[in-house]
């Protein structure tokens, strides 16, 4: 008569006889951390000098807020500006066709304002009926 044997696992194979460690598993070291740290404080620094210098090579802004076609002679825009306080500029208004031809355009002067944004409504005449307005450039001026 034979007796029927179980096979074995070899040891430590499956983690079942696997010898505990002796030390509690730890978070990143102090090292890591500060190292964390100075990464975390190197990329806010790259993100304010790249806003900074965005700004200074593009001190004026301009953002349409509305526009109102009046009728096929004239179109009414609505527009705000950004730019330094004290600062003076001349911002063109393109009235547009269905097809984004220029059917009218005006040169605004704006500011010198109090504020670092300031508003401005203006009607540009045109040649046939427009169907859109933007602001297609702020430039800084020597008014």
């Amino acid at each position: 008569m034979t007796s029927e044997q179980l096979p074995t696992v070899p040891a430590g194979r499956y983690g079942g006889a696997a010898k505990a460690s002796s030390t509690p598993a730890r978070g990143p070291g102090r090292g890591a951390k500060v190292a964390i740290g100075v990464a975390l404080a190197a990329a806010v620094g790259a993100t304010a000098w790249f806003s900074l210098a965005q700004s200074a090579a593009d001190p004026v802004t301009a953002e349409m807020v509305s526009f109102d076609v009046v009728d096929a002679e004239r179109v009414d825009v609505t527009f705000q500006v950004h730019m330094p306080p004290g600062t003076t500029a001349v911002c063109t208004v393109d009235a547009l066709s269905t097809s984004y031809a220029q059917v009218g355009t005006l040169d605004v002067p704006v500011g010198p304002a109090d504020g670092r944004t300031s508003a401005y409504q203006v009607t540009v005449g045109t040649s046939e009926q427009a169907t859109a307005a933007d602001v297609t450039d702020c430039v800084v001026s020597d008014l």
